[in-house]
């Protein structure tokens, strides 16, 4: 077999493949037994079906492109390595000869990763925010504690911010109360913008049995986005008290004795929770500042493929959840659908800019996966997805997806080399030491790839073989 390639473009190439005759054999062999199991002739039994009774009932090209298609992935594979690709996903093959007992030739284009050149990445430096806690932070953090803390009892008076009323609630629109538009029984914080716009003004002020009426736009449901009329009436009111902060109150919420203690250990928290924080905005500031210094052709199908992925994962998944479609998203976004298709593509082209360049680190820097590193890669995946350990691996063994999971991990290592490089300060010209910070959970901080935008879904390996040509062949020659 002879194979040659032509750049089309830094993406894509044309490979040109000749493979003697003698080489498609064992395929030919192949594909007469597969037609003798398939086929009935007279006076034949199944399976015993002479080669030339089937040249003759069924045609020589039958049998020939049954065999061309069977050996077809072996021979792109053979040409791919020999060219020393790496293609991104399907080719569009074309039989451009096929002469029998001499020559089949064909041509399969596709797209490759760019060859990418990493520049001296050691003089990257960048400013992140400073790590300060202030008073009032603490004061914030102590505050939410409390409301946790908090509790309530019926009140005969009217109702005020942040007082807790139990409403019932219909909503008509065109004057017709709509079959979802009815709910009883609703607990609500005056204030909290939690429900419809316009109910805090409604039912401020109203006590138990008081009723009122509002216009609001829905949020939700079958009448989603049109104008409503909305009745509220009030079954209950109720003041929320919260406890005095003082010594009983840190010994009732935390394990501290004293109030100064819980306070002391808030400070703390936020810090770690700060220092997390700038580690995870040096990590982005570093690859957007390595991204700069790398030119990354992007294939054209390649993105597209990832801008449809995220459109639709947008859409069909986490709008869906939601309750909301993408027309009432960008209302709330207030963005114009060519502003949306922009940012979508703005996105993707970063996702695979960053999965390309990190990937080429990966090989220049010689980086490896161990296997305490997936497994650990493997927890949190696992936890974020709401799966434990053992069902979230066994998926990922399922669907194939363990080479993704180590692609991740790789990626995280490229990019903690070169966040190490990097010169970090923070915006008062300190130093930034990313060494082992922790986050608010005490986990170690890692620098991974995921801290930019990476593509939704995974590139595409390269195919063993196309499944079906897209043949012009010639007639097949006697």
């Amino acid at each position: 077999m002879k194979s040659a390639v032509e750049n089309l473009n830094p993406t894509r190439v044309r490979l040109t493949v000749e493979v003697p005759f003698e080489e498609l054999k064992p395929s030919l062999d192949a594909a007469y037994k597969k037609i003798n199991q398939q086929v009935t002739v007279p006076g034949f039994r199944k399976g015993k079906i002479p080669a030339r009774i089937i040249d003759q009932r069924f045609g020589r090209g039958a049998v020939l492109e049954e065999a061309v298609n069977e050996a077809l992935p072996k021979f792109y594979t053979d040409a791919v390595n020999e060219g020393e690709l790496n293609p991104l996903g399907q080719p569009e093959v074309d039989i451009t000869e096929l002469k029998d007992n001499e020559l089949l030739t064909f041509t399969a284009e596709v797209d490759i990763r760019p060859a990418i050149e990493i520049p001296d990445y050691s003089g990257i430096e960048v400013t992140v925010d400073a790590v300060e806690v202030s008073d009032e932070d603490i004061d914030k953090s102590v505050e939410q504690l409390r409301e946790r803390f908090a509790t309530t009892s019926p009140v005969e008076r009217a109702a005020a911010e942040g007082d807790i009323v139990v409403i019932d609630l219909e909503a008509k629109v065109d004057g017709e109360v709509l079959e979802d538009g009815v709910a009883t029984g609703v607990t609500y914080t005056i204030g909290s913008g939690e429900l419809l716009d316009g109910i805090d003004e409604a039912v401020t002020g109203l006590e138990a049995g008081g009723e009122a009426t509002f216009t609001s736009e829905l949020k939700g449901g079958s009448a989603q986005g049109k104008e409503a009329e909305v009745s509220v009436k009030v079954s209950e009111v109720k003041a929320r008290e919260l406890p005095e902060l003082d010594d009983d109150f840190a010994q009732l919420a935390s394990e501290f004795d004293t109030l100064e203690e819980l306070r002391a250990d808030s400070r703390k928290r936020l810090e770690r929770s700060k220092k997390f924080e700038q580690a995870t905005q040096a990590q982005e500031k570093v690859l957007d500042a390595l991204l700069e210094l790398v030119e990354v052709p992007i294939p054209e199908k390649l993105l597209q493929d990832e801008i449809n992925t995220r459109k639709h994962n947008l859409e069909h998944h986490q709008l869906g959840q939601m309750g909301l479609n993408l027309e009432s998203y960008l209302q709330m976004q207030d963005k114009t659908a060519e502003e949306f298709d922009a940012e979508l593509k703005e996105q993707a082209e970063k996702g695979i800019r960053t999965q390309f360049v990190l990937d080429e680190l990966v090989n220049k820097e010689q980086l490896s996966v161990g296997q305490e590193e997936l497994t650990e890669h493997l927890m949190r995946r696992a936890q974020s997805s709401g799966m434990s350990p053992d069902q979230f691996a066994q998926a990922v063994v399922e669907g194939g997806q363990v080479p993704m999971l180590v692609g991740e991990v790789a990626r995280g290592k490229a990019l903690a080399v070169v966040v190490e490089a990097a010169k970090v300060v923070d915006d008062k010209g300190e130093t930034v030491d990313l060494d082992d910070e922790e986050d608010e959970t005490g986990e170690t901080v890692e620098a991974t790839s995921e801290t930019a935008e990476e593509p939704a879904a995974a590139e595409a390996e390269a195919a063993e073989a196309p499944a079906e040509s897209e043949e012009k062949q010639d007639k097949a020659e006697s």
